[in-house]
Formats: structure tokens, C-alpha cells, sequence
């Protein structure tokens, strides 16, 4: 199974059932942090893949007088291979960051223009910083959170700190180097 069903199992080891819309949302707010906040598509696309193997089951629950939804909760057998993945040793984590990637391509770009990278880049940090933080003060507002996730939303918080952190020196180390491209003029 990939990452993302194993997260959307995880998900549902939390011992409620859940919509879709649900898991999703709780995503949004815990695992993005993190992981990563899979598509709408891809967590119903793992539901029901997670139902075929029997770790999931799912029933229709009325919703209004409209609609239904169907909710999902984990099986035995779900408990069972979460378990044992979870005993299994990780995955190496992997590190793909589109903003250093253009640092490190920094000699063929104009230093104006690195500089607007990083400022969206600390942008987007802040903003998720941001989340992160709202995130964390709401995470003991539900008991279902649990107090793991709950940690683990801290630890997002000090993360995405730390790398606001890295950013300034980030910033500094490049004050320091003259425009490459005055190398190649004549």
C-alpha cells in the first residue's frame, strides 16, 4: 500500500467513523503539517482500496433530509496491518523543496529575483506557521485528536519555526555572494 493509505487508515484507527469530507478535513488540519494533505480524490480513491483488502468497511449514514453520506471505520484487520506497518522500519524521509532547489540553480538566476522566492517562500511558511499554531491550541479541543497527533502538531510548530529560522541565514549566506552572472559577462 502507499503512504497516503496507510495515513488514511491511521486516520481512521482513531476510532470514529468518518465521511470522506471528514478525513479530509482532519488532513487539512493535522497531517499537511507533516506528511502531506492528500486530495479529496485520492483519500475516497484509498477508501475504497482500503475496503477491497478489508481494512475498511463503510455504511450509508443519513445525513438530511437530502442526503446521505457513507462513513468508514477501520476493521480488525485494518488494526492488524497498521500494526504491523507501524512495527516495520521507516521509509527514509525524503526532501523535496522546489524553493532550495532554485537556490541551488541561484548562478543562472538574477539575485532580485532569488530574493522574491524566498520572500514568498517565508510567505508561505508564515502562513502555514500560522495554521500550525491555530491548529495546535485546537488540538486538544477534540478528544478524538489524541495526544500523539496532538505532539505532533507541536512539533510543526517548532519545525516551521525553525525553518523561518534557517530562511534568515538562508538570506544572510546569499548577501554574501557576488551576482554570479558578472562571472560570464566580457
Amino acid at each position: 500500500m502507499t503512504p497516503t493509505a496507510w495515513a488514511v487508515l491511521g486516520l481512521l484507527s482513531f476510532g470514529r467513523e468518518l465521511s470522506g469530507y471528514d478525513l479530509k478535513k482532519w488532513a487539512d488540519n493535522s497531517l499537511r503539517f507533516f506528511y502531506w494533505s492528500p486530495a479529496a480524490s485520492q483519500i475516497y480513491s484509498e477508501l475504497r482500496r482500503l475496503e477491497k483488502l478489508g481494512y475498511a468497511t463503510s455504511t450509508v449514514a443519513r445525513q438530511d433530509d437530502l442526503r446521505n453520506k457513507r462513513v468508514y471505520s477501520i476493521t480488525e484487520t485494518g488494526r492488524q496491518a497498521l500494526e504491523a506497518w507501524l512495527r516495520e522500519p521507516p521509509e527514509p524521509t525524503v526532501l523535496k523543496h522546489p524553493t532550495m532547489l532554485r537556490v541551488w540553480l541561484g548562478h543562472v538566476e538574477q539575485p532580485d529575483r532569488l530574493t522574491k522566492v524566498l520572500d514568498a517562500h517565508r510567505a508561505d511558511l508564515t502562513e502555514q506557521l500560522d495554521a500550525a499554531r491555530h491548529a495546535a491550541e485546537h488540538a486538544t479541543d477534540d478528544p478524538a485528536w489524541g495526544v500523539h497527533p496532538a505532539a505532533v502538531t507541536r512539533w510543526a510548530v517548532r519545525r516551521l519555526e525553525s525553518e523561518l529560522d534557517l530562511l534568515d541565514e538562508l538570506e544572510r549566506d546569499l548577501a554574501t555572494i557576488p551576482d554570479p552572472r558578472k562571472r560570464f559577462k566580457k
